[in-house]
């Protein structure tokens, strides 16, 4: 499932659905990511602007990877987008596999792609300006773990 919404992301309950009727799985790895204070720009809010239906595509793009990689037996990924208050929920994914590896490699390998390749504009909204960003170099570091070990 992938969910793109101006909606708060409920995480406790997108776990608690996404976890029923999984008998056969292992594990369950879920992922939550937050606004946060930025250090001195004192961030009030995240704004994340996409394009519908190709920021869909891309991520579908991004789910037939990893189904080709690990053996998943259910992922969720909800996105917002629109202005997010510090504190709120920006992402939330979930993944489960019948064993942990695969479970704990594909949800980071979905926050990956999200942080660096996803079709989102991030802008930091604060006291002292707005200001429009970028993935930072460590994010395309661990965006580069998955190049390199592609099948």
């Amino acid at each position: 499932m992938i969910v793109l919404s101006h909606e708060p992301i409920d995480a406790a309950a997108l776990l608690r659905d996404f976890s029923r009727g999984l008998e056969d799985a292992g594990a369950i790895v879920s992922f939550v990511g937050l606004v946060r204070e930025d250090g001195n720009d004192a961030v009030e809010a995240l704004f994340l602007d996409y394009a519908p239906g190709l920021t869909e595509a891309a991520i579908a793009g991004a789910v037939a990877r990893a189904r080709d990689r690990w053996p998943l037996l259910k992922l969720t990924i909800v996105h917002r987008v629109g202005r997010i208050a510090v504190g709120e929920a920006v992402v939330f994914v979930a993944t489960a596999a019948a064993h942990r590896r695969a479970a704990f490699e594909a949800c980071d390998f979905f926050m990956d792609f999200l942080k660096t390749d996803a079709p989102f504009w991030k802008k930091q909204v604060g006291r002292g300006g707005d200001k429009w960003i970028e993935p930072r170099a460590g994010d395309y570091s661990d965006r580069a773990r998955w190049q390199e070990r592609e099948p």
